[in-house]
């Protein structure tokens, strides 16, 4: 496993790192959640990501379980808050309230002292930016978490937010976590730009386009019982993923893994991290050996003639 910095700060993540968006607390039992981080942990990877939301918490107790048998210096420890956790009107968003109030309860679940990477989930326009920073900032201070950073900001409101933390002398936001993947490409347009100018590491989600990019689904054909694109409860956000026309360049992209000799998904996650301010690419698993395969990709390097290849199948 290869390591890259945060951006422009000095913390190291794993190229490849484990989510568990709609895995572990829901889909996947407590004993394959466990098998599949501590493979996660065997090979390198030191990234873990959940957020509070994740089954209604489920999600960060069960990976703070997992994880306490490995030294805490071993791994780096991300959540995320803005989402509702219940029905009351302070029980969403990015204000003082709910911020410090939901940085202890993902504490309380992960069964952690502090937090590495803690994360505004969205961007919450009911709430003052400045709120929002200082209480991130205070949290800071109080060692209950190291870094900041955000998750589907627009590039004006990650611009705003380092703008107003250098006026207030506050801590910046050192991450971006955005949807990105060989199907999904709006972030090249602003928000990468603006990341690579300012030193805002993107740790990418759905880098394998929620199981399209594995190569598994055929186009013109049903998906296969048990797949994810067969769930209505985790297929929802896959739509246009599972069109023909995606399908069918999955199809010839590959050619382009059988010819350069890795996967398809090997080839998904390394086109995602061909790009320097792509700090770590977010897998999700529900059996180790797809960690093992998923992982194999950091340090697979793309020669120019693939990478020209590939934007020729993809444009």
């Amino acid at each position: 496993m290869q390591y890259r910095r945060l951006g422009s700060c000095g913390l190291k993540v794993s190229e490849v790192s484990l989510g568990s968006w709609l895995t572990y607390g829901a889909s996947v039992n407590e004993q394959k959640s466990q098998a599949c981080i501590r493979k996660a942990h065997d090979l390198g990877i030191s990234f873990f990501d959940t957020a509070n939301a994740y089954q209604g918490g489920a999600a960060e107790e069960m990976m703070g379980r997992a994880l306490k048998e490995f030294p805490r210096e071993s791994y780096v420890l991300a959540t995320k808050v803005y989402f509702p956790v219940g029905d009351g009107p302070n029980d969403r968003g990015l204000s003082r309230k709910h911020i410090m109030e939901q940085c202890h309860a993902s504490l309380r679940r992960l069964g952690a002292d502090y937090i590495d990477l803690y994360q505004c989930h969205r961007y919450d326009a009911n709430t003052p930016l400045e709120e929002t920073l200082r209480a991130l900032d205070d949290l800071i201070t109080q060692g209950k978490v190291l870094y900041v950073g955000v998750s589907d900001w627009s590039a004006a409101q990650i611009t705003d937010a380092l703008r107003l933390a250098e006026k207030h002398n506050l801590d910046r936001i050192v991450s971006d976590q955005p949807c990105y993947n060989m199907l999904q490409r709006g972030l090249e347009r602003e928000v990468m730009p603006l990341c690579e100018r300012e030193g805002i590491g993107l740790i990418v989600y759905s880098p394998l386009a929620q199981g399209a990019l594995t190569g598994k689904y055929k186009p013109g054909s049903r998906p296969g019982r048990g797949t994810r694109a067969a769930d209505p409860q985790s297929n929802m956000f896959m739509g246009s993923l599972m069109s023909d026309e995606s399908l069918q360049k999955v199809e010839r992209l590959k050619e382009v893994a059988r010819d350069r000799g890795v996967t398809m998904s090997q080839l998904a996650l390394a086109w995602c991290l061909r790009k320097t301010i792509v700090s770590s690419v977010i897998i999700g698993a529900t059996r180790p050996e797809q960690v093992e395969e998923n992982a194999a990709a950091s340090g697979v390097a793309l020669s120019q003639q693939e990478l020209d290849r590939i934007e020729r199948i993809l444009s």
